[in-house]
């Protein structure tokens, strides 16, 4: 069988999420495809040669070991190793620039600044978002009121309006395969959160940054808000390591993703080369 080593952090401690349940039960459903082991994403480089493909999964916010995440990804862009979610992604995998371009480009996401000379650009709002182009779970977020976001908007920080939202929902994607969607029916507590029907519309939102993502394979999580219009504005789109609240879906659901999955790994495993 295929060798995947399978980097998580199961003493990473997430606000209302449990990462390490999820990955127990995805590793332990996996084994029956795959020879498996499972790594903090600090060893990853030390081990990964001896693998057919390293699986990224809920590894953290890799702001909290950098120098390991770079020198994992050089050595797998060196070696030419399979690494699933592929490292060719555009969006968190990369930072947060992607919401400044998209932005810019007319795609339906939170409005978005880095620069206080373009502030003018964003809503007139008494409180505005700030965070680091680099953040993740929340790591650095402020918010500020509008003095403090232009003296904050130096070019290393995303500012955003602060918006009432009606509720926050996310699309979970295999390939280009949608899964499942869930939802935060209470703005105030985002992880807990419910099984969501998705109207075409709203598919057709969330195929539209999985489409310009352009990967071929893996996971990806489409986070967004419904704003006060009524519409979708994209919040993230999670293709590194997002976390897919497996806990929260029926029996049906999750063994439906399972396979889906397997099936993305190995179709992932016949066409990517090998590294040797």
């Amino acid at each position: 069988m295929p060798r995947i080593l399978y980097v998580t952090d199961l003493a990473y401690e997430a606000r209302g999420r449990r990462y390490c349940d999820e990955d127990i039960h995805l590793t332990a459903r996996l084994r029956a495809d795959f020879d498996l082991a499972l790594c903090d994403p600090r060893d990853a480089v030390a081990l990964m040669d001896a693998f057919d493909a390293v699986v990224v999964r809920n590894s953290g916010p890799v702001l909290t070991y950098q120098k390991s995440y770079d020198a994992f990804r050089d050595h797998a862009l060196a070696t030419g190793a399979r690494v699933y979610n592929p490292l060719s992604g555009r969006a968190d995998m990369a930072g947060k620039q992607y919401l400044l371009d998209l932005h810019a480009a007319g795609f339906p996401v939170i409005p978005t600044v880095d620069r206080a000379e373009d502030l003018h650009r964003l809503p007139d709002m008494d409180r505005y978002v700030v965070k680091p182009k680099l953040g993740a779970d929340s790591m650095g977020l402020k918010i500020v009121h509008a003095d403090e976001a232009r003296a904050l908007a130096t070019g290393d920080v995303l500012v955003q309006p602060c918006v009432d939202f009606a509720y926050e929902v996310s699309f979970y994607f295999v390939d280009h395969d949608f899964q499942y969607a869930l939802y935060a029916p209470h703005p105030d507590r985002r992880w807990q959160l419910e099984p969501y029907a998705p109207t075409v519309e709203d598919l057709e939102f969330a195929r539209r940054f999985v489409d310009w993502n352009t990967l071929d394979h893996g996971i990806q999580r489409v986070d967004a808000c419904r704003a006060p219009g009524g519409e979708l504005l994209l919040v993230e789109l999670e293709d590194l390591n997002p976390y897919l609240s497996l806990d929260v879906l029926g029996e049906e659901t999750r063994d439906a993703f399972v396979s889906a999955m397997k099936t993305s790994l190995h179709r992932f495993l016949e066409v990517t080369p090998a590294s040797r």
